[in-house]
């Protein structure tokens, strides 16, 4: 028989009780995943390399395993994807620094020009200022810029040690990529066996849904991306702003934010602007980015990524917030990938419960279920 309660337990309201027991439930849930948060972020110089190489292969694997479909051994098709990716990079990185190395000259000279325009204008304009006041002005710029040069050189010394830590967490990342194109699948398998034996399959192809989605997310990126680089700088050849291929790269990575990342990257391409060519000039760059964002979020963000993810904007929205606020730019670009793998693979395991009565092997990249079919729909098909 069940235990009277006690004469203070019985006193306290149910719904007070259910609180007390949802609370610290909570507590230990928060708790834990505070520890797990501080966990990934001791070791970020390795789990960002790990995450950065994960991304990287969603965008290389379905090469991979064309190419191993065509009879091509899995090593030799590893090492052409990953030819054809580096050159790629190496091309792209080669042509944007010899056109920013071109168009330097031309952009020092319109900022001189821009400057002196400003000048001119702090002079004859409502400001009035005369040639001695400019010149206390700029002895006061000169003298700051001296008394904080220890912390410049600190800066700069840290930035320098930066660089260091980003060739290694490439050089990681490349490493990394390497063994998730060539044993992905094993790789997967193995962090499968710690998972219980009853739920392994499930589990199983929870993962692969997610790496789906992984996939679907990096296709689509890349293509809002391109979109929203070569309309900027179609915008920006116009109307005749300098490096408008560095600026086009700059707004096609700023793509891999979503929302936020273009506007941030444009951002620059408007300042840019404002300088060489003055107020009108960046107003139309604005348009332009605006026209853009608008293509993007209207458009290409509904067709491409809604059917990619299927996530919610302001879903997303929250999450490069919280990747931001966590972990910098790094946290903002991974936290809508996560996203999208927690969303497939937690929908996976709750609803798709036919997973565990029939077993089948999913594939990575095209992990559809194949349910029973009944009998009506034979008959159909025989006929």
């Amino acid at each position: 028989m069940r235990a009277p309660e006690s004469g203070i337990s019985s006193r306290v309201p149910l719904l007070l009780r259910v609180s007390a027991a949802l609370s610290w439930r909570f507590v230990v849930v928060v708790a834990a995943l505070y520890v797990v948060a501080y966990v990934f972020g001791f070791l970020a110089s390795i789990v960002i390399p790990v995450a950065i190489a994960l991304l990287l292969a969603a965008l290389l694997s379905p090469g991979v395993s064309k190419l191993v479909e065509w009879r091509v051994p899995r090593g030799v098709a590893v090492t052409v994807m990953m030819i054809i990716g580096l050159g790629v990079l190496g091309g792209v990185l080669t042509f944007v620094i010899s056109e920013f190395s071109r168009g330097l000259p031309e952009l020092q000279s319109q900022v001189a020009n821009s400057l002196d325009t400003i000048q001119t204008w702090l002079k004859d304009g409502p400001a009035h200022l005369s040639d001695q006041q400019l010149q206390t002005y700029i002895n006061e710029i000169v003298q700051t810029i001296k008394e904080n040069q220890a912390e410049i050189t600190s800066g700069a010394l840290t930035t320098a040690a930066t660089l260091g830590e980003v060739l290694t967490g490439l050089l990681l990342a490349l490493f990394t990529l390497i063994f998730f194109l060539h044993d992905g699948d094993g790789i997967w398998r193995f962090v499968t066996r710690a998972v219980p034996r009853e739920v392994r399959q499930r589990v199983d192809v929870a993962g692969r849904r997610g790496f789906s989605s992984l996939v679907s997310y990096v296709r689509a990126t890349a293509v809002v991306a391109i979109v929203d680089a070569v309309g900027v700088g179609i915008g920006l050849a116009i109307i005749g702003v300098p490096l408008v291929v560095p600026l086009s790269a700059l707004v096609f990575l700023g793509a891999f934010i979503p929302i936020i990342g273009a506007v941030f990257t444009g951002a620059v391409a408007v300042l840019i602007a404002l300088v060489t060519n003055g107020p009108i000039a960046a107003l139309v760059v604005l348009a332009v980015l605006i026209g853009v964002m608008q293509l993007e979020s209207h458009v290409l963000q509904p067709i491409l990524l809604g059917r990619a993810v299927k996530l919610h904007p302001l879903a997303v929205v929250l999450a490069i917030a919280g990747g931001l606020v966590t972990g910098g730019i790094s946290g903002a670009l991974l936290a809508v990938p996560l996203l999208a793998v927690l969303n497939s693979g937690i929908r996976s395991l709750v609803s798709d419960a036919d997973a565990e009565q029939n077993p089948q092997k999913v594939d990575v990249l095209n992990p559809q279920e194949t349910a029973p079919k009944d009998d009506k729909s034979e008959r159909v098909e025989e006929l």
